[in-house]
């Protein structure tokens, strides 16, 4: 996967911390399912999908802690 950024140990560095990697047909999607995760916990949304060449979709990546209540 070309756009995908490796995940390093500070991505996950204590419990309740996840990085959320979404595959969907379009941005709109991509975006909606990261709203989802909104409600429900405190993330670092991600402001654009990426493509992979020669392949069909978007993907889009935020982290998640747990830990935390989302942003009102």
């Amino acid at each position: 996967m070309p756009c995908t950024r490796q995940i390093n140990d500070a991505h996950m560095a204590a419990p309740d911390l996840a990085v959320v990697e979404i595959a969907a047909a379009d941005d709109e999607t991509a975006l909606a399912v990261q709203e989802l995760l909104a409600a429900r916990c405190a993330i670092a949304p991600a402001d654009r999908t990426t493509r992979d060449p020669g392949e069909p979709g978007v993907r889009l990546r935020c982290f998640l802690d747990l830990r935390e209540e989302p942003d009102s």
